[in-house]
């Protein structure tokens, strides 16, 4: 299974990306020149690889191709089910087929054994998590999701989840990611106290970085206040994610905080050039 046999010490870096939307020329292009520095490089991809089940599960077989191991977590972009996908598998369903297949490919998961880093910064236990949200992050006033989403409405603001992330056989969103939350709890909580965590989602653990968005409307999207405490009660290291766009290194309660996205090519293009997108965790 993947995860296992990684307790031998090693020489390389801990890298991450997200969101590299490889639907966009410009963001492919650039995926195909990321190399490792180092043999023992592993890479974190924290969701957003793509939207098309096909080129999600390519993309990151050509990616556990050149590094020592790759570690992912889905974003909302590959569980979403698009009109045009030859596999339209939708809900917890699409999740278990992209487990599934990176598995056959040697990818380690949410579902699998967290691999122990024991290279630079190491030994620290490398935890990816997949727990959506459930529009928590809501604006100072609003009382529920559903005046939270009717604000966001009528100021214009809608993500594209609302009409192809599906959440089959849950009742909702907000169930799904409470049952993600429990299952991942739990098993945080067993592991090895002695040992400090770099925890990985694709969404921000804590609030604190969704305050910076353009439209405040969208953090409803971003997250879960139930992890709110994670990086201090599962001794984390660093905490990385995606999701925003808005790549940045902060730090919350002594914890260092890692938004490690590529984007869309007219984001990353006001930056000046393409990228070099790969950030050094550990």
């Amino acid at each position: 299974m993947p995860g296992t046999g990684h307790h031998a010490a090693v020489t390389g870096s801990l890298l991450a990306i997200s969101d590299l939307h490889v639907a966009y020329p410009e963001n492919r292009r650039i995926v195909d020149r990321l190399r490792p520095g180092s043999d023992d490089d592993w890479l974190i991809v924290a969701g957003d690889v793509g939207e098309i089940f096909a080129d999600v599960v390519h993309t990151l077989a050509t990616l556990r191709s050149r590094f020592r191991q790759v570690i992912w977590t889905p974003g909302n972009h590959e569980l979403w089910t698009r009109a045009d996908d030859p596999l339209p598998v939708r809900g917890a369903a699409r999740y278990d087929a992209l487990v599934r297949a990176c598995r056959d490919n040697g990818i380690v998961t949410p579902e699998d054994e967290y691999p122990i880093w024991t290279g630079a910064g190491g030994p620290a236990v490398v935890a990816p998590l997949f727990v959506l949200y459930d529009y928590s992050f809501r604006m100072p006033g609003v009382r529920d999701k559903t005046e939270s989403l009717r604000r966001a409405y009528a100021a214009g603001i809608v993500c594209t989840d609302e009409a192809l992330l599906h959440f089959d056989p849950y009742p909702s969103r907000e169930a799904w990611c409470w049952d993600r939350l429990e299952r991942t709890s739990r098993r945080l909580a067993e592991l090895d106290p002695a040992l400090p965590t770099v925890l990985v989602s694709h969404w921000p653990l804590v609030r604190q970085p969704t305050d910076v968005l353009r439209h405040p409307e969208f953090a409803q999207w971003c997250g879960t206040v139930r992890t709110g405490d994670w990086h201090l009660r599962h001794r984390a290291v660093a905490a990385v994610y995606g999701h925003l766009h808005i790549p940045l290194s902060t730090s919350y309660d002594g914890v260092r905080f890692e938004e490690v996205s590529l984007g869309y090519p007219r984001e990353w293009g006001r930056r000046g050039g393409a990228p070099e997108p790969l950030r050094r965790i550990l």
